[in-house]
């Protein structure tokens, strides 16, 4: 087994400064402590302790092209040496504006932030704005950042205590949420056409918005059932509802316009981030130029001091010249679905009952018997225990892994990195039984 020494002194250290020893929320629940790392390259992340592990975590999705690519970082080196952050506009992130427009479907306009929590809430800040209504409808389980109004709704402690499908309970996800924030949105249970389309219906004259994961990467990874999104366009269309797409995960994942460009539907907003800048820190908030104009007049107030920094602009003009001059995509779906084949022969050889689904640059692997989920309800068939023992054992021989069975496959990854991690994986199945 390997040692964990340096990172456990490291943690104790960090506690004495860091709140619980980290930066967010989820590094928390590394085993056997929050790890500390030191390098990464390519498809390889190493500790403090030196321990090298095939990345199949990629920085929670962002590292579409792999750790430390070489042409992103020339780029963002050259960037900053003339500047950092100008609090003013300047000519590279007029022209990553140019070239997002051309590539999103919906993008007629846009603005940068930082990160997608705070794109999501200029999203809802401005349908509101134009719209005059109040409430958005989302759905159970699907992530839109950690701020307070968006807070509830994430998950539960058991199936029951999400409450009846057609008036789900709104739990919170975290204490010091303002009693307020519950009347801010409607939560429904996803891929559930019908009910979506009678809640629209029902509550049009108070709905600014429909947001949605176009995938619900965040549990279970999950597509949409075939007609959804379009079902949600038409419902949002007939009502006077805006539609918002939150592709922080799918954008520049699925396609080089995201979802929307993928699955052929168009959203008045969309959010994007993560994939954008291989790392570095870039949102964007864009959508028709009718929604976007109550930003632009100033009516739905966005703003931000580190917004369009040199580095983020710079690695996002990096990154869409590697995606638009190399067959990015059709490398990840390719990678993707041999890694979710492989996982699934392992699994049978060794006994184990597993579900893999997605749509291969992201997929998501859990421990059940059921043949598929379509929600975060059928998500709590999934053994997260059994799940987490199966983190750890694939840690210890080399292989990192995200906590919540969501893997993302980069650019960088090979054939050989793919049956080495089904190599592991099928080890670590054997050794669980």
């Amino acid at each position: 087994m390997p040692s964990y020494d340096r990172s456990a002194a490291l943690h104790e250290r960090a506690c004495r400064v860091l709140a619980g020893g980290v930066s967010s929320e989820f590094r928390r629940f590394s085993q056997p402590h929050p790890l500390f790392y030191t390098r990464g390259r390519g498809t390889r992340i190493t500790d403090a302790d030196g321990n090298e592990y095939l990345d199949f975590t990629l920085s929670q999705g962002p590292l579409i092209l792999g750790h430390s690519h070489p042409e992103v970082l020339a780029r963002v080196a050259d960037s900053c040496a003339t500047g950092q952050l100008f609090a003013g506009q300047y000519e590279q992130e007029l022209e990553l504006a140019e070239r997002l427009q051309r590539l999103i479907p919906c993008a007629e306009r846009l603005r940068f932030a930082l990160s997608g929590s705070e794109a999501d809430h200029a999203a809802f800040r401005a349908a509101r704005c134009l719209t005059g209504r109040g409430k958005i409808l989302r759905f159970e389980g699907h992530y839109h950042g950690w701020l307070d109004n968006v807070a509830q709704g994430i998950g539960g402690p058991s199936l029951e205590a999400l409450g009846p499908r057609e008036h789900p309970n709104l739990l919170p996800w975290s204490k010091g949420l303002p009693e307020r924030v519950r009347d801010e949105f409607l939560v429904l249970p996803w891929n559930d056409l019908a009910l979506a389309e009678k809640t629209i219906a029902e509550h049009a004259g108070e709905l600014a918005a429909v947001v949605t994961e176009p995938v619900m990467c965040n549990n279970g990874c999950i597509l949409p059932r075939p007609g959804f999104l379009e079902g949600l366009r038409a419902a949002c269309d007939r009502h006077g509802v805006l539609l918002i797409f939150d592709e922080v995960i799918t954008g520049f994942r699925l396609a080089l316009g995201g979802a929307q460009q993928y699955f052929g539907v168009i959203p008045d907003l969309a959010v994007f981030g993560k994939a954008l800048a291989n790392g570095y820190p870039i949102s964007v908030l864009c959508g028709r130029e009718k929604v976007m104009d109550v930003v632009a007049r100033g009516e739905a107030i966005h703003a931000g001091t580190m917004n369009s920094g040199q580095s983020g602009v710079a690695a996002a003009l990096a990154v869409l010249d590697v995606l638009e001059r190399e067959p990015v995509h059709e490398r990840l779906f390719a990678l993707g679905r041999k890694l979710m084949a492989g996982l699934r022969e392992a699994a049978q050889d060794a006994g184990q009952e597993v579900l893999v689904q997605g749509p291969g640059p992201m997929l998501h692997l859990g421990f059940t018997s059921v043949k598929e989920v379509h929600e975060l309800r059928d998500c709590f068939a999934y053994d997260k225990a059994r799940y987490a023992a199966f983190v750890r054992g694939m840690q210890d021989r080399g292989v990192r892994l995200i906590g919540r069975g969501l893997w993302y496959v980069s650019a960088a990854h090979s054939e050989a990195d793919v049956d080495a991690c089904v190599a592991t994986t099928a080890r670590v199945f054997r050794e669980l039984n």
